[in-house]
Parts: C-alpha cells; sequence; structure tokens
C-alpha cells in the first residue's frame, strides 16, 4: 500500500487543477485518472464543441461575405478537416496537462478508483491510503426513459463528437446548452436542424428575456424549434430514417430525420465507486456536501460535476480550491453565487448573477437596464447587430446582481459582469467609469444609463 498526502478520483479540470495546486502547497498527491487526462470538458465536451463552433463561424463568414463587399466566394465543407483539426486542439491540450503534472511530480495512475475504506482506495490491484480524498469523477449523459432511447442511432453528445459525416437533418432532444450549441453548428454545416424542448423557453436556466431572443435568432437561421413538447418515443423505419414522436398541446406530432441527439442533461458519476464502503452520503443526483464541499465523512470531499451543485468546468476547479483550502484551514472569499455562464450558438449568450425570474422569487426589488447590439458602432461595423444586453440592479443599493447578454463576445462581457457583480459595482460607478470606444463593452454602459 502506498501513502499519500492527498488522494484524487478524477482528471477533469477540477481534479487536475487541484492536484497541481496541492503539489504546489508541497503535498504528495494521488490523481486517478479513470479514462483520458482532461476529463469530459476537454476530451467531449467544452473544448472539442468550441472548435467545432469557431468553424462554424467560418462558415457563416463565408456565406454571408457578399454583406461585407466580398463577392461569389466558393467555399465547401471539408468535414474530414474540421474533425482532423479538433482532434488535433484536444490532443496537444491533453499532451500539455500531461506535462505540467509530470513537472509538478504529481503522481497518476490509471484506472477506476473504488474505496475499501474511507482513506483506502484500490485501483485495480493496487492500493493507495492518504489522510484526505477528493472525488471528483465528474458527470455522463443522461437520456428520457422512452422508447428508442437505448438504441445506438441514439446519440449523446459523445456520439455527436464522433461524427464523420454532416448528417442530412438532425432532430435535437433537448434546447439547453448542450443541444442549442450542436443546433447551431450543424445549422451552419447544412443540417436541417429541430430542436424539441421539454419547458416552454429554450436554455431554461437563461433568463427568459435572453431565451426568447435566442430563439427568434436561431429560427431566423433556420432551425426549426418545438417548445413546450414532450417527447414520447423514437423508432427507426424501414429506410433508416429516425421518427420522433412528441406531444405538443394534448396532440401527438411527429418528426422525420437521418439523425437523433438525446441532449437532456448530465447524471452525476457515483456508481461504481462503493462510496458505502466509505460511509459517504450520495444519491443518483449526486454526492451530499456542504460548502467547503465536504462530504458527510469530514476527510473526504467532493467536487465538480459529482456533487451537483453547478455543472460547469470552471466551478469544478474552484470547488477544488475552496476543498483544498478546508484541508489546509484557510478561508478564502470565493463566490459560488456568482458564476460567468455561456452558451456558444450563434449569437452567444451569456450570464452572470441572478436572473429577472429569481429576484422576483427571492422578492427582491430591482431595477432593470437594457441595451441593444444594433445602437452599438462596433457591432454593426463587425455585421453583428443581433443582440440584447439586460442588466438587474438591487433596487436599495443600486448595486449590479445581474447579467445577461445575448450577441457578439457575450462570454467575454459576461466576464467583465461578473467581476463588476463580485466587487459589489453600483450602476453609479459603472456609469461613472470610462468605456473605450468604439468596443462591444460599451453595450454594459448604455445598459447601465437606462435605468
Amino acid at each position: 500500500m502506498t501513502a499519500f498526502d492527498l488522494i484524487i478520483i478524477g482528471a477533469g479540470p477540477g481534479g487536475y487543477e487541484t492536484a497541481l495546486l496541492a503539489a504546489e502547497h508541497g503535498k504528495k498527491v494521488l490523481l486517478v485518472n479513470g479514462d483520458r487526462l482532461g476529463g469530459t470538458c476537454l476530451n467531449e465536451g467544452c473544448i472539442p464543441t468550441k472548435c467545432m463552433v469557431r468553424d462554424a463561424e467560418v462558415v457563416n463568414l463565408c456565406r454571408n461575405s457578399d454583406e461585407f463587399g466580398v463577392k461569389e466566394v466558393n467555399y465547401l465543407v471539408d468535414f474530414n478537416k474540421v474533425v482532423e483539426r479538433k482532434a488535433q486542439v484536444v490532443n496537444q491540450l491533453r499532451d500539455g496537462i500531461a506535462a505540467m503534472l509530470a513537472k509538478a511530480k504529481v503522481t497518476v495512475v490509471g484506472g477506476m478508483a473504488t474505496f475499501k475504506t474511507d482513506t483506502v482506495v484500490t485501483v485495480g490491484e493496487e492500493e493507495f491510503t492518504a489522510p484526505h480524498i477528493i472525488i471528483a469523477t465528474g458527470s455522463s449523459s443522461k437520456a428520457l426513459p422512452i422508447p428508442g432511447a437505448d438504441q445506438p442511432w441514439c446519440l449523446d453528445s459523445t456520439g455527436v463528437l464522433n461524427l464523420d459525416y454532416v448528417p442530412a437533418s438532425l432532430v435535437i432532444v433537448g434546447g439547453g446548452v448542450i443541444g442549442l450549441e450542436f443546433a447551431s453548428v450543424f445549422n451552419a454545416f447544412g443540417s436541417e436542424v429541430t430542436v424539441i424542448e421539454f419547458m416552454k423557453n429554450i436554455a431554461p436556466t437563461f433568463d427568459s428575456d435572453i431565451s426568447k431572443r435566442l430563439k427568434q435568432s436561431l429560427s431566423k437561421r433556420g432551425v426549426k424549434i418545438i417548445t413546450g413538447a414532450a417527447v414520447k418515443r423514437m423508432e427507426q423505419t424501414e429506410d433508416y430514417q429516425i421518427l420522433t414522436t412528441y406531444e405538443l398541446k394534448g396532440k401527438e406530432e411527429s418528426v422525420t430525420s437521418t439523425d437523433l441527439l438525446m441532449a437532456v442533461g448530465r447524471k452525476p458519476n457515483v456508481d461504481g465507486l462503493n462510496l458505502e464502503a466509505a460511509g459517504v452520503e450520495y444519491s443518483p443526483k449526486g454526492i451530499v456536501v456542504d460548502d467547503n464541499m465536504r462530504t458527510n465523512v469530514p476527510h473526504i470531499y467532493a467536487i465538480g460535476d459529482v456533487n451537483a451543485r453547478m455543472m460547469l468546468a470552471h466551478v469544478a476547479s474552484y470547488q477544488g480550491r475552496r476543498a483544498l483550502n478546508a484541508i489546509d484551514g484557510v478561508s478564502d472569499s470565493i463566490r459560488f453565487d456568482v458564476v460567468p455562464s455561456a452558451l456558444f450558438t450563434d449569437p452567444e449568450c451569456a450570464m452572470a448573477g441572478l436572473t429577472e425570474e429569481q429576484c422576483k422569487a427571492a422578492g427582491i426589488d430591482i431595477k432593470i437596464g437594457k441595451s441593444f447590439f444594433r445602437a452599438n458602432g462596433k457591432a454593426l461595423a463587425a455585421g453583428e447587430p443581433d443582440g440584447l444586453c439586460k442588466l438587474i440592479f438591487d433596487a436599495q443599493t443600486e448595486a449590479l446582481i445581474g447579467a445577461h447578454i445575448m450577441g457578439a463576445q457575450a462570454a467575454l462581457l459576461a466576464q467583465q459582469c461578473c467581476d463588476m457583480i463580485t466587487a459589489r459595482r453600483t450602476r453609479k460607478e459603472i456609469v461613472e467609469t470610462i468605456f473605450g470606444h468604439p468596443t462591444l463593452s460599451e453595450v454594459l454602459l448604455t445598459a447601465a444609463q437606462s435605468v
């Protein structure tokens, strides 16, 4: 049995970044890599999808080149090159992670970890022990419990990323972040895309003003979006088409496609860990933790998707930092109530802080300011006038408490707002801050002035 100061189970962003930080603090660290370094985010999520998002942006630029005075542009989408470039980026980043871990002298062991006791973990035939253990096993795709969901032609996000062709038509079950990003990408590549969402709005975690405007924008680009619809079954026809049947306003309807993506969320990876042997409390919804990411077993922590508090890669990394601080008895000022999140459709959507709906539910009196990208000089010059910026201020303190943006570079603008929310900047302070001109960030200034 080999002893370490800290064992981390899972080598996604939360796992490997926490391992590097712990090693920097002088700890002897074991990192158990169940699959590939970088986890879902690097290998089957954030990074490969963003590669395809960029490819789609280039396609759209070629398609609309006439607007910029570049006429008669001929282009052909080489999907093999799209796949090749995606793999190159992922491999480069994965190799970089391996190099950083080796330089930090983090011990990396491949295989699936299982608890033997609350301080002993087995990987294959080997046993390892540590006074502190962090679980960072991530999540995997969920599927609806309906006929057809277990068939090989019902793809999850990993399956779609492994396609070596552009679907002629694609039905996407689920209008959340994953489904909408793929809808935007394959629409640009030339697929006939239909999105079926159970909730009344797509992107249901976003502010409703943004969700509604995004639906309008995607619909104008040719994406068919059906909301308030419950998918009942999926089946393959004799000519290998996929028939998806859904209920809408009490009536059954159907749509036929060559390919189908199930994108209805993710579930924490808790199976196979033998958490019972460690006495860790969990359910199919995830491992129960406190605000320090500590489980009911004081020296065992759970970070990232496996605790299901907020399934974002950057949140996992900061939860790892919080857990490590708790182990070391160090306090921090990380605010998990102010987290930037983005939806990389075309146009982008991003947010930070509270939505208008959350404010109303909490009884917070608010003031709202809005601005439109079509009135922003930089957006018009770039040919990207489609967008909305919505800022939410506490009516009593005038502090910025929420930012919701659809438009060019929305993710960067939301990060700027995240900084302001964390610093508790007021509307007056924002208005009295000098913004560069012409820049997209002026939509924030205009929104603050409009209150």
